[in-house]
């Protein structure tokens, strides 16, 4: 296909995030965000990226030789051809794509996976989410929430059981914000509340350095 989309940056590395965590992946990480989160990990991919191709970036997939690909940003359904990206890359593998849960996530192919990050009070965006995602889960989509407070958990509690998120889709995350939230504090919490979700550790960040680019 010739249609373009922005990219910031791809690479091979380990998925860090999800049920997927540890599983060699190939990134395709799109320019442009719409949401400013107080403790954002990747402000460069706000910028404007250089143009590619689907066809070139399916190639790039292939190539790369895995078997599992992650479509991020940034907010990648920010750009109208990423549904066509996804559907490029899905005969070579599993795909996932990332996102911040504001934009409609009806617009992916039936077999991508997408991993909806519901922002928290903390992240200074949580108003920005669009609710009626929700309803559009698939039940091999999974939600995340990161969480850097005592305040930030309780309100993700309360929406997961509020929307029965954990019937909903095939799992539930609950993040420690990096450098902000002691990750046994956390786990304490969902032990004490039994609920039903997954401790998510930003795997990635505990193999490399925090601040490294394309790991």
């Amino acid at each position: 296909m010739n249609e373009t989309l922005e990219i910031c940056e791809t690479f091979l590395s380990i998925q860090g995030e999800s049920t997927f965590a540890g599983v060699p992946c190939f990134f395709i990480r799109l320019a442009g965000c719409n949401l400013r989160c107080r403790y954002c990990d990747t402000p460069y991919a706000r910028a404007p990226g250089r143009r590619m191709t689907v066809d070139a970036l399916a190639d790039e997939f292939r190539r790369a030789g895995v078997r599992t690909a992650e479509v991020t940003g940034g907010e990648p359904l920010l750009q109208a051809a990423t549904p066509g990206l996804v559907r490029a890359l899905l005969p070579l593998g599993t795909v996932l794509i990332e996102t911040n849960g504001t934009m409609d996530i009806s617009t992916l192919p039936p077999d991508a996976i997408a991993i909806m990050d519901i922002k928290c009070p903390g992240s200074g965006c949580s108003e920005a989410t669009d609710w009626c995602n929700v309803e559009r889960l698939r039940p091999h989509d999974e939600v995340k929430f990161v969480v850097e407070s005592r305040g930030d958990y309780e309100w993700a509690r309360d929406v997961a059981l509020r929307h029965k998120l954990a019937e909903r889709c095939r799992a539930v995350l609950f993040s420690p914000t990096h450098g902000r939230l002691a990750p046994d504090e956390l786990a304490g919490w969902i032990l004490a509340d039994r609920l039903n979700a997954r401790l998510n550790m930003q795997l990635h960040k505990l193999i490399w350095p925090p601040d490294r680019r394309g790991v």
